[in-house]
């Protein structure tokens, strides 16, 4: 026999072998895309129906990074697009889902981001990874969700179109496209822990030892005995260095164990009144206290401002600690302060009453001055039985929280300008990135440009 046919014969015995065993393994094998069938969607620009906040933005989907993630709201329907730069024939998604995914959803194509046309849809949706085939054409391509698989919002760690690009792709937009919506008017300070003591500047000032345990995230000197001076004077755990402001909570107990908030936090900055552009900012030293560790659970619930409450897996909107949550996953808790300013006091004998909830949307006429309103969104890493988890102010509905102004005031007044008044979704440095033509407030480096 020819040596070089039994060889051929060896190496396709020798395939089919490895084969076998792979299969018998449970591995699949994926063929490799064809030269035409390229990937289109990295890296071009996404939008979204709305985002959970400024780290989960609609570019992240397209960012082949696998450990960043676009998350929208919690609420049906939800949708992200990302726009191809060019006409393309489109043979192939791939969604990777977090563990917020989507039960019922479409995926579409659009020649101008208005009209679309079906080519996927399920109602079984499971999450995981799925590689769609599909055939269709259009420069924008759309995952439209309808019923959402968990409690929380939808989320994808990537969304990958893959295709033939019919033409040369164009560059991104210069404006939004047609059902792109304007519907956020905010900026975030990401700020990490950076103590837990038993004081209260502003309940209990020159007073260590007084208050129960607070967690404090922000200025790195915050203690019983601080002053607007001292904290200008300190430094500061927040990505953006100029907030040297002062912000804490009561920590979290389960059981007796201290459950630290990881990672920078989030605290909104956003409008509470329905016409964004008349908010200002906040002056230098002040400060106040929203909510009551004295609170009851109706008080707590029937707050005017929005009261997210704790959640956890697929529990939302509750007004105590949840008594479990689902294994690695963790308790968040939401809830807004008041934004309406009396324009006079920097602080009042209740710590509260210089400042007022907004009526109908409007500052009234002894709260007239709209202030940036804050809303703290904290996660504590607690899971499993919580039967014995606690506020070191007591019952969840005993949730509030504390804030010393000491940011530089002309970078919080652009941050206010360019992202409060301009109607964007900005992250710390002001730039939004669902609208890149906007520009940023702050250079990267979290100066004035």
């Amino acid at each position: 026999m020819d040596p070089s046919r039994s060889l051929g014969i060896y190496r396709l015995g020798l395939f089919f072998a490895t084969l076998i065993a792979l299969l018998a393994t449970g591995l699949a094998i994926v063929p490799p895309a064809s030269a035409a069938d390229g990937l289109l969607s990295q890296g071009r620009p996404a939008f979204a129906s709305s985002s959970e906040g400024g780290a989960f933005p609609a570019s992240a989907a397209f960012d082949g990074n696998p450990g960043t993630r676009w998350a929208s709201a919690q609420s049906d329907p939800q949708w992200i697009q990302v726009d191809l730069g060019a006409a393309a024939t489109i043979s192939r998604v791939a969604l990777t889902w977090e563990g917020a995914y989507a039960r019922a959803f479409k995926i579409q194509t659009s020649p101008d981001a208005s009209a679309w046309t079906d080519v996927y849809s399920t109602t079984t949706g499971s999450g995981g990874t799925q590689t769609l085939n599909v055939s269709g054409a259009g420069r924008y391509v759309r995952m439209s969700g309808t019923a959402r698989g968990t409690g929380y919002g939808y989320s994808l760690w990537e969304f990958q179109v893959f295709g033939t690009a019919n033409g040369q792709p164009t560059l991104p937009p210069t404006s939004p496209p047609p059902s792109e919506p304007a519907t956020h008017h905010e900026f975030q300070a990401n700020c990490s822990v950076t103590a837990n003591r038993p004081d209260d500047p502003i309940v209990f000032p020159g007073l260590p030892g007084a208050s129960h345990m607070h967690t404090f995230v922000g200025n790195t000197t915050t203690n019983a005995a601080s002053t607007l001076n001292s904290l200008l004077a300190g430094g500061t755990s927040c990505t953006n260095h100029h907030d040297k402001s002062a912000y804490w909570f009561p920590s979290f107990y389960k059981g007796s164990q201290l459950i630290e908030p990881v990672g920078p936090q989030v605290i909104y900055y956003k409008s509470g009144i329905l016409d964004y552009s008349k908010v200002r900012t906040f002056p230098q030293g002040m400060r106040f206290v929203v909510g009551s560790p004295n609170a009851t659970l109706a008080e707590f619930r029937d707050s005017p401002g929005a009261v997210e409450g704790f959640e956890c897996g697929d529990l939302s909107r509750l007004y105590d600690l949840p008594s479990a949550c689902p294994a690695g996953s963790q308790v968040n808790v939401r809830f807004q302060a008041p934004s309406c300013w009396d324009g006079v006091h920097l602080d009042s004998a209740d710590h509260k009453s210089h400042l007022a909830y907004p009526v109908n949307g409007e500052c009234t006429v002894s709260h007239p001055v709209p202030v940036p309103m804050l809303e703290f969104k904290i996660a504590f890493p607690a899971s499993g039985d919580l039967s014995q988890a606690r506020l070191a102010s007591g019952r969840g509905y005993s949730w509030h929280y504390d804030f010393f102004n000491a940011w530089t005031p002309a970078i919080l007044q652009a941050l206010v300008t360019h992202c409060i008044n301009g109607g964007l979704q900005c992250n710390p440095r002001g730039y939004d990135l669902y609208k890149p033509y906007r520009g940023a407030a702050l250079t990267e480096n979290y100066e004035l440009p």
